[in-house]
Parts: structure tokens; C-alpha cells; sequence
């Protein structure tokens, strides 16, 4: 693993360091050590105390859970050769709230309690705070256990808009879904006959983009700012790693989509499949 271009690539790929400047990043590229794990190793162990924070250079490690009323650990999600973890017990001085077990050899990138804290910790936490109390007024994430909604916080990446400007178009492929912060955006659809018509408007504290992502099909409608718009974006794979939970309910808002484009449309003849 050699040090210095790889990771670089990777810390510019995680979403804590995206707000520090080009001396602070500099500093963390610094204070970052390596570190190799073995098939079937605890990176971190729930209930320990945190010491470091870690970069996944390679390696699928999976995310396991254990509660009072369970045995065994559960299965929550995983980490698959790309990632960060490790940041939740060192911001909030609190246990490991996860077990963090590797299923294949790989490498980290690591830094130690104190360097992430002197660091990271402001504006790390400014974020978090500012994104949690807009996810908080999603109902769709009324599911989530505290520390999900924390680490859904963390991946969201800010985006803004001009207006009129488009931010998803119809039949592009899906590369995460949104959650508005300021502003209004319009969702509209182009039918079989070329006709584009406006199926809903959506408001702060709404969220777009989770069809696709759930049905892994193409974009089935686009989305504009109406005027100035500021929205928090999921990427993908965050989208399957941390909304898991949420699946039943997205899958249930489908059909009132449906129902909803049948209403505007007149009939399925005059949509495309969006299943």
C-alpha cells in the first residue's frame, strides 16, 4: 500500500474531510497509519472504547449489531473494499456502538482518537447537527434507530440549485436519491405520446430519487428547482448500506406513485413500466 497517492485518493472520497481546507487535509494525510486486517478480525469490537478512526483501503468488513435481547450479533450492513467507520465513539466520548469484522484480508488507513478530534471534530459535528435536524422531519426515517440517523447525517452531501435547473433527468441511470433542505422542486414525466406533464411538487423536509435506487430501473420522471433549492444527497451506495430499514416503506410509497400516475395519465398505456 504505498502511502502517499493512495491515500490521498481516498481521504478526498469521505464525506468528514470534505469540509476542511488545504492545510487541514494536509494534516490528516500526515497523521494517517496503516494498518492490515485478517479474515475473520474484529476492527473494532461494540461496547470497547474508541481509539482509532479508519479509511478502508481494501476489504469487505461487515457491520454487526448485537442487542440485550438477541444472542448472536445481527447483520446490519456492510463495507465492500471502499468506506469509513469508527467516527461515532470518537466525536460523542461513547462505546463502539457496532461491531466491525472483516470477511476477506484488506488494509485500512488510520488515525488515532486525539489527531481526529483536534481535526475533524468541529466540523464534523456542525454537519451532523445541521443534517439530523432535517432528517428528523422525514417520516419515512421515523424507523431509523438514533445512531443510523446519525451515520445517514454523516453520508449526505450538500447540493444546491440554481432555478429552473434540472437535478434528475428521466431515464438517466440512478445515482442516489435527495432530501430537500430549502426551496421547492417539480417532478415531472414524459409519457408514450411525448407529453411532459408535472405528476407532484415536493417541499423541505420531502425527499425524490428513491424510486429508482429501490426498483433499480432508469430515472422515471425528472426533477427541477423551481427557484433556489438546497438539497442533501445519498449516494447509492450509502442509499443501500444505511436505508435498509426504510425498505418496506419506499417500497409501499411505489404504489401510490403508481396510483398517482395513473390518476394524472389517465391509464398505464400512456406511462412506461416503472417496475
Amino acid at each position: 500500500m504505498s502511502r502517499g497517492s493512495d491515500c490521498q485518493r481516498l481521504v478526498k472520497t469521505i464525506f468528514l474531510f470534505r469540509s476542511l481546507d488545504h492545510d487541514q487535509v494536509n494534516e490528516v494525510l500526515d497523521a494517517m497509519f496503516e494498518r492490515r486486517v485478517s479474515e475473520g478480525e474484529n476492527v473494532i469490537k461494540q461496547g470497547n472504547d474508541g481509539d482509532n478512526f479508519y479509511v478502508i483501503e481494501s476489504g469487505v468488513y461487515n457491520i454487526l449489531v448485537k442487542t440485550d435481547s438477541e444472542g448472536e450479533p445481527r447483520l446490519v450492513g456492510k463495507y465492500d473494499n471502499t468506506g469509513s467507520f469508527g467516527e461515532l465513539a470518537l466525536m460523542y466520548n461513547l462505546p463502539r456502538a457496532a461491531t466491525i469484522q472483516a470477511v476477506t484480508n484488506g488494509a485500512l488507513w488510520a488515525m488515532d482518537r486525539q489527531t481526529f478530534r483536534r481535526i475533524l471534530l468541529k466540523s464534523a459535528c456542525r454537519k451532523r447537527k445541521m443534517y439530523e435536524a432535517l432528517l428528523e422531519r422525514v417520516p419515512m426515517l421515523k424507523t431509523l434507530e438514533k445512531y443510523e440517523r446519525m451515520n445517514l447525517a454523516d453520508a449526505v452531501i450538500p447540493k444546491t440549485y440554481s432555478p429552473g435547473e434540472l437535478i434528475i433527468k428521466q431515464g438517466d441511470a440512478a445515482d442516489g436519491m435527495y432530501f430537500l433542505e430549502e426551496g421547492t422542486v417539480r417532478i415531472t414525466m414524459i409519457n408514450s405520446e411525448n407529453q411532459e406533464k408535472e405528476i407532484s411538487r415536493v417541499s423541505v423536509g420531502g425527499y425524490f430519487g428513491e424510486l429508482a435506487l429501490v426498483t433499480k430501473k432508469a430515472r422515471a420522471a425528472s426533477v427541477h428547482s423551481v427557484g433556489k433549492a438546497k438539497l442533501a444527497f445519498l449516494d447509492v451506495e450509502a442509499f443501500e448500506r444505511l436505508l435498509g430499514p426504510c425498505m418496506d416503506l419506499m417500497k409501499r410509497n411505489i404504489e401510490d406513485y403508481e396510483n398517482e400516475l395513473l390518476r394524472i395519465f389517465g391509464s398505464k398505456a400512456n406511462i412506461s413500466d416503472i417496475r
